[in-house]
């Protein structure tokens, strides 16, 4: 639970945001508000996040609040337990990085398999994530670009034709995304890059050499493509 200063603190900040929230889009300032307070620790893992209450310090209605906090939840940030309320998701490293080892040869197989099976009509719908992926980061919706990013991958594995594999993929796919071994939220390096990288993927299964494939996209799975950072700042995701 949070720390009697972290609580202060937090309660400090929607105190001295009231009066900035009301001439912004509501839900967007709402939800940079509470963005900052989990990235710099004053909402720390496994804090409930009260929508009521949040609501009643920045005097507000609680609709903005509960859109602000259905957006944190799509970017992993937050997560909903039932009948219990809303909650700082707690992310084990250990955990994350052993999902990404699964991945990684998950990830190798599929671009091999699809090397070989893809279509024009493939590389199509592949294209057409990737310039998803682009559209989101101008609007700053690090949610809507996970959800693509993870499309993305699931879609190269349905294309390498595998049953087996496929299986495999839909058991690991809700734990990276809970996780966040894959399009991190907190990522601070260049969105548009990470969106270019995906393109360079397409590119290899549009060339047809399995083996070039399967290295890059186990690069990428484990965190070793080479994406810039250059620390570029996000703004707060539209609703």
């Amino acid at each position: 639970m949070a720390s009697t200063r972290q609580v202060s603190d937090f309660a400090s900040r929607l105190a001295t945001s009231k009066d900035s929230v009301r001439p912004t889009l509501i839900s967007d300032r709402v939800y940079e508000l509470l963005r900052q307070a989990i990235v710099e620790g004053e909402l720390a893992p496994n804090d409930r996040v009260v929508e009521s209450e949040i609501a009643r310090r920045l005097g507000v209605s609680q609709a903005p609040v509960r859109e602000a906090v259905k957006q944190l939840a799509r970017e992993g940030l937050l997560v909903h337990v039932p009948r219990r309320g809303n909650f700082v998701v707690e992310i084990s490293t250990e955990d994350a990085e052993h999902a990404r080892q699964v991945r990684e040869p998950l990830e190798r197989l599929a671009a091999t398999m699809a090397a070989e099976r893809v279509t024009d009509e493939h590389l199509a719908e592949l294209e057409a994530l990737v310039a998803q992926m682009r559209q989101a980061v101008e609007v700053n919706d690090v949610g809507r670009f996970r959800d693509i990013d993870i499309a993305f991958h699931t879609r190269v594995v349905q294309i390498a034709a595998n049953p087996f594999l496929t299986r495999m993929w839909e058991v690991l796919e809700p734990n990276l995304r809970a996780l966040r071994a894959i399009a991190d939220p907190l990522f601070e390096g260049d969105w548009r890059a990470m969106a270019d990288e995906h393109g360079r993927l397409v590119l290899l299964l549009r060339d047809g050499d399995g083996a070039r494939a399967a290295d890059a996209f186990a690069d990428h799975a484990a965190g070793r493509a080479p994406v810039p950072d250059r620390r570029t700042r996000r703004k707060p995701a539209p609703h």
